[in-house]
C-alpha cells in the first residue's frame, strides 16, 4: 500500500481554478497531449497549458468538433484519435515519435461514465476500454517520448467514484458477471488511480513521473451524457431550473475549478520529487476510510462520498497486477 498519501499544504483549495495555478508558470518550449482536450475539463486543462507557452497536441475522434472548440486559443494542433480503436492510438503514437520532439506532458484527461454495455471489437467494456486501457496503450506507445524530456509528467485523470468498485480481476470485462454500469465506471477510475501508481515506479529512474487524481464533481463537461435530468437532479447536480449547481465547498465545481487539479499535477513544482500519489483540490489527498465505501447501487450521491482515496487504489501489488493484465489485453509494453 501507498504510504505516501499525505496532504503536502499547497496553499490551493477546492475553489482554485486552473488559471491561479499555472499563473507565473512558463512553459515556453513544453510539449503537452491532452487526451480529451476539446471538451469539458480537458479543453480548460488545453487552454491554461497555452496559456503559459506550451505547445498542446489534443488528439481527437471529432476532428471538426475539435476545431471548433479550439479555434481560439493557442499553440494547440488537432490530431486523429479513438481510445477505443488501437489502431488509431498506434498511429497517433507514431506520427508523435517520427516528430523526434520530448513529451514532457500526457494528460489522459478523456473518458467515458456510467453509459449501457457497450464492448470494442475486442469485447472489452468500453468504460473499462476507454478510460484506462486506451491510456494505458497511449502511454506505453508514447513512452520514449517521454523518456526523452528528461522530466516528464503523466496525469491520470481519475474519480472519486472509483469507491465504487475495486479492480475485479476474475472478469474486469463483464462476461460473467451481470452489469452494473457505477460499477463498471468505478472500476476503470480504480484502474486510473492504480496505473498512476505503477507507472510512476517503472518510470521515475528515467524521469517520468505520474499522478492520478479527482477533479471534482462537475456538471458541465459531457460525462453525464447518459444520465437523465431526473438523476441529475437526484444526485444535486442541477437546480429545478436544470442550471447547474456550484458549490467548491461540496465538490460541486466549475470546469474551471476542475482542470485545476490536472494542471497542478502537470506543472507544479511543488510536485518535484514525488510520483504515484492521487491528489485532490490541488493537493495529495489523504487515504479515505475504506469502511465508508458507497459501492454502486443506486444513484450516487457527491454529498455522501468520502474524500481521499481508497486503500485498495493504491495497492502496490494490485497495481502490478493491473500492470500485468493491462498488457495482456492490450499488446502494449514500456520499450
Amino acid at each position: 500500500m501507498s504510504t505516501r498519501q499525505a496532504p503536502i499544504g499547497s496553499g490551493f483549495g477546492a475553489s482554485t481554478t486552473a488559471s491561479e495555478v499555472i499563473s507565473g508558470c512558463d512553459l515556453r518550449g513544453k510539449t503537452a497531449v491532452v487526451t480529451g482536450g476539446y471538451s469539458g475539463l480537458g479543453l480548460q486543462t488545453t487552454r491554461a497549458l497555452t496559456s503559459a507557452g506550451a505547445r498542446v497536441i489534443v488528439p481527437a475522434r471529432d476532428h471538426e468538433k475539435a476545431a471548433t472548440a479550439l479555434h481560439a486559443d493557442g499553440d494547440v494542433e488537432i490530431e486523429e484519435m479513438d481510445l477505443l480503436d488501437p489502431a488509431s492510438v498506434d498511429a497517433f503514437a507514431d506520427r508523435f515519435l517520427s516528430s523526434g520532439h520530448p513529451l514532457h506532458a500526457l494528460v489522459d484527461s478523456a473518458g467515458i461514465m456510467a453509459t449501457p454495455l457497450r464492448r470494442d471489437e475486442r469485447g472489452y467494456e468500453s468504460q473499462f476500454a476507454t478510460n484506462h486501457l486506451g491510456h494505458f496503450q497511449l502511454t506505453a506507445r508514447l513512452w520514449p517520448a517521454l523518456r526523452q524530456a528528461d522530466g516528464a509528467r503523466v496525469v491520470s485523470v481519475s474519480s472519486r467514484g472509483h469507491e465504487f468498485s475495486p479492480i475485479v480481476f476474475e472478469d474486469p470485462n463483464y462476461e460473467h458477471r451481470e452489469y452494473d454500469r457505477w460499477s463498471a465506471y468505478g472500476q476503470s477510475k480504480t484502474a486510473n488511480i492504480l496505473f498512476a501508481l505503477a507507472l510512476d515506479q517503472r518510470g521515475q529512474a528515467d524521469g517520468v513521473r505520474a499522478f492520478s487524481l479527482h477533479p471534482g464533481v462537475i456538471i458541465d463537461t459531457g460525462l453525464a451524457e447518459y444520465l437523465t435530468d431526473a438523476e441529475l437532479r437526484a444526485i444535486g447536480l442541477i437546480d429545478d431550473e436544470g442550471m447547474p449547481v456550484i458549490d467548491a465547498a461540496r465538490d460541486l465545481k466549475t470546469p474551471q475549478q476542475g482542470a485545476a487539479t490536472s494542471v497542478w499535477c502537470a506543472t507544479s513544482r511543488q510536485l518535484d520529487g514525488l510520483g504515484g500519489v492521487y491528489c485532490e483540490n490541488c493537493d495529495i489527498a489523504p487515504l479515505a476510510d475504506e469502511n465508508a465505501i458507497v459501492g454502486a447501487g443506486g444513484t450516487p450521491q457527491p454529498d455522501h462520498m468520502p474524500p481521499g482515496v481508497m486503500p485498495y487504489a493504491v495497492d502496490a501489488e494490485a497495481a502490478d497486477r493491473l500492470w500485468d493484465l493491462s498488457e495482456q489485453l492490450t499488446g502494449a509494453t514500456l520499450p
